[in-house]
């Protein structure tokens, strides 16, 4: 019997079983093996982080973030937003006394040093896929996969992500609102440098935001998110790739009111639904975390970063609990559920509320929060809690 078996491998799923492990906890990661999309020379992977400077800890106390090669990682050194209308917000690292705000990296670079790393510490991968969970009051969580096996341990963790087996099966409670609304991302060469800032504008098109990339021969390098109504997105996904290069960087520049001049597309374009989701996150033998426990509005982009602290919280827990509990005690989880409790419902509250205030088309509305963002922009110790907030400090 193991000690505790990690469902799911992901960012969120490796860092967990990593940490684990290395606390001396007898951990197997339980997922469909993969090889990690890195290396990927003048090209980026679809999927782009921003790290904070608490979960950059995280990776480099586990072993990680010196794996990751540092051509291919980016410093946000400054946060411009930009209201609907005159409002703008200005946050720069210096002001925090800091070098950087946060770092950008892409999803496959992270993965493919988590796993490096899963190697070295020797951590068992069972190459399968759950299907099934068999939960009892009086017995230890037994977990039943594809190909038949079925594993028994003292603690499951659900890192299957948002449509996770593991909570559904243990009865763990789950909310979900639609924001009726995609996440569009893809790649584009810029005119001007971004000058390591990332960027943001809440528009009546939805919140969009460049992300800085390393330079490639073509030039200047940005990832762009932007969270575009289903309307919108249906729109632009029915488009050729050739009418798509046109259309999106025609749009793109009109709301990023050209501020790194002219944009060309270099990448497909990708999307994923936007949702807000809540759940119990634990229950006798097992605890969520990541996309399994919580997802909220991306404007922020602290979805990962959440994930992360997830898991250092549960880490820290289990290696810290009374030695007469067992790891899967519902008193023992029910202690993670509560120090997650506070940071996931102000971020759901920050983002969710950040996105209800710039959707709303009412003018008495769109008045305020552009003056508010004007107001927050002449007070230093606002924009120091901000830029505190934003580094996950």
């Amino acid at each position: 019997m193991s000690q505790v078996i990690v469902c799911g491998a992901g960012i969120v799923g490796m860092a967990m079983s990593l940490a684990l492990s290395q606390k001396g906890i007898k951990t197997r990661l339980l997922a469909p093996r993969y090889v990690a999309q890195a290396n990927l020379g003048e090209a980026y992977h679809p999927r782009i982080y921003a790290i904070s400077l608490a979960s950059q800890q995280l990776l480099s106390e586990l072993g990680v973030w010196s794996l990751l090669p540092e051509a291919r990682l980016t410093p946000v050194e400054q946060m411009q937003i930009q209201g609907d209308q005159a409002g703008q917000l200005n946050l720069s690292a210096k002001t925090g006394e800091l070098q950087e705000l946060a770092w950008i990296v892409e999803s496959g670079e992270i993965e493919a040093a988590l796993q490096k790393a899963l190697m070295i510490y020797r951590v068992e991968w069972l190459d399968d896929k759950v299907i099934d969970l068999s939960i009892n009051p009086t017995t230890n969580p037994i977990v039943h996969t594809e190909q038949g096996q079925s594993y028994t341990a003292d603690l499951v963790i659900a890192a299957d992500g948002a449509n996770s087996i593991i909570r559904q099966k243990a009865g763990i409670w789950h909310q979900s609102k639609s924001y009726e609304s995609k996440g569009l991302v893809a790649q584009f060469t810029t005119e001007r440098p971004h000058g390591n800032t990332a960027y943001q504008w809440f528009t009546d098109e939805g919140v969009l935001a460049f992300l800085p990339l390393p330079d490639t021969s073509d030039g200047h390098q940005i990832s762009m998110v932007w969270s575009a109504s289903n309307a919108v997105a249906k729109e632009l996904e029915s488009l050729s790739q050739e009418e798509l290069v046109s259309v999106l960087q025609k749009r793109i520049g009109h709301l990023s009111q050209d501020m790194l001049g002219q944009l060309t597309l270099r990448s497909p374009m990708y999307g994923f639904p936007l949702t807000l989701e809540k759940s119990g996150m634990v229950a006798q033998g097992v605890a969520l975390v990541g996309d399994a426990a919580h997802r909220v509005h991306p404007l922020a982009g602290q979805g990962l970063n959440l994930g992360l602290g997830d898991v250092q919280t549960l880490c820290q827990v289990l290696s810290e609990k009374p030695h007469y509990r067992e790891l899967g005690d519902i008193r023992v989880l029910q202690t993670y559920q509560r120090e997650r409790s506070v940071p996931i419902a102000h971020m759901r509250w920050v983002t969710d509320g950040l996105h209800g205030l710039f959707s709303s088309q009412l003018e008495p509305i769109k008045a305020v929060r552009n003056i508010g963002m004007d107001i927050v922009a002449k007070l230093p110790f606002i924009k120091e809690f901000l830029i505190k907030k934003a580094s996950g400090l």
